[in-house]
């Protein structure tokens, strides 16, 4: 009897992470696509910059994103 009830909490437990995990994958994924699409029409920086910006969040997904959010973002002039 309890190793059922141990399955269906471990199960439980199980679904929960997924959904937490898949969660936080949905919100960096819109997160790094928030700050490609930025960096492509940020009107602040050369189109050199831009091109250097597009390849570092491309090729960075994460930390590129996180760069370019503190330090290439800021530029940006409306």
């Amino acid at each position: 009897m309890n190793c059922m009830f141990g399955s269906v909490g471990g199960g439980l437990i199980g679904l929960l992470a997924f959904l937490v995990m898949g969660a936080i994958s949905l919100a960096a994924f819109a997160f790094w696509l928030w700050m490609l699409v930025h960096a492509v029409t940020n009107k602040g920086l050369s189109d050199a910059e831009k091109i250097v910006w597009v390849l570092l969040v491309i090729f960075l997904p994460f930390l590129g994103s996180v760069i370019y959010f503190f330090v290439g973002r800021p530029k940006a002039t409306g």
